[in-house]
């Protein structure tokens, strides 16, 4: 079994490789420039291999000492990482969301939060990929499904899945006018992962007759793609609020309900009395009712 070096060394060796120099490496661990390059001498002789080349300006890496470098320096940030997370942060609030509710809802909704619980410090993780509360440290997170959810879980619908099509302005045909259902089924079709469109134009009583059709992975990528003109997308209204707002994109297609697939917020119930996190939860649901 190879010896390990000893771990001193190797906190002077990660801090004088970052920084490049004995005397920032020694003043961010708190000891003398000297210990800090005893310490990288002891490491050196304990690999047999030189990690620096001493320069008049500072340290300057050898490539195995570059190489080295970068997977000690990784191991360190772990460590630290993991320290951290074991660390109480009473004022810490982690909220799981998908990347379209982060980037069309959540964000553009950020300042109102921060102006009205500045002592909270929110951290927010997008991702598509279903988060485990215990072993991610989430505190809550708004999903897209139908209930149930879990019988540990404290679960508030935040949006109805209200739908509507969505297309820029200036799109060629439109003129910032609605469309009756005949003429929307021939314009060309932004689809997202949820791919509504066939049920929609059921709804309508129409088939699809577009001459071709956008398929992206996210529905604020098919959003985006609205924006630009390059179809019609099918989103949940609160989701393009500002962009309507705003003029960036116009209604072009009759509402729609549909059913068994809205938003909720939630909470694991051993979760309830926690005052950020319940105040995080309060300002969700205000937030949403003045939205929807």
């Amino acid at each position: 079994m190879t010896d390990l070096p000893p771990l001193n060394s190797l906190r002077a060796f990660d801090a004088a490789g970052r920084r490049l120099s004995f005397r920032a490496a020694a003043d961010e661990l708190g000891v003398t420039q000297g210990a800090v390059a005893q310490q990288v001498r002891q490491l050196e002789a304990h690999l047999d291999v030189i990690l620096f080349e001493r320069v008049p300006k500072g340290l300057v890496f050898t490539s195995v000492g570059r190489s080295f470098h970068s997977r000690i320096a990784g191991v360190f940030a772990d460590l630290r990482a993991a320290t951290a997370e074991l660390k109480p942060e009473p004022n810490k609030v982690v909220v799981s969301v998908t990347p379209t509710f982060a980037a069309k809802w959540l964000i553009p909704n950020l300042p109102d939060f921060t102006a009205t619980h500045p002592d909270i410090d929110l951290r927010i993780m997008a991702t598509d990929k279903v988060s485990s509360f215990h072993s991610d440290g989430i505190d809550l997170a708004v999903r897209q499904g139908s209930p149930p959810f879990g019988a540990s879980l404290d679960v508030t619908l935040l949006f109805k899945q209200t739908l509507i099509a969505v297309a820029s302005p200036k799109l060629a045909g439109l003129g910032g006018h609605p469309l009756d259902p005949e003429a929307l089924s021939k314009q060309p079709k932004i689809h997202d992962t949820h791919d509504l469109w066939p049920s929609y134009l059921a709804f309508l009583g129409v088939q699809d007759q577009s001459p071709r059709g956008l398929r992206l992975s996210q529905t604020s990528l098919a959003v985006d793609a609205a924006i630009a003109g390059q179809g019609v997308a099918l989103v949940s209204r609160f989701l393009v609020a500002q962009d309507l707002e705003a003029g960036r994109l116009v209604e072009v297609g009759k509402m729609w309900e549909a059913s068994g697939n809205d938003f909720y917020v939630l909470i694991p119930r051993t979760a309830k009395n926690n005052r950020p996190v319940s105040e995080v939860m309060s300002w969700l649901k205000t937030r949403s009712a003045e939205d929807a």
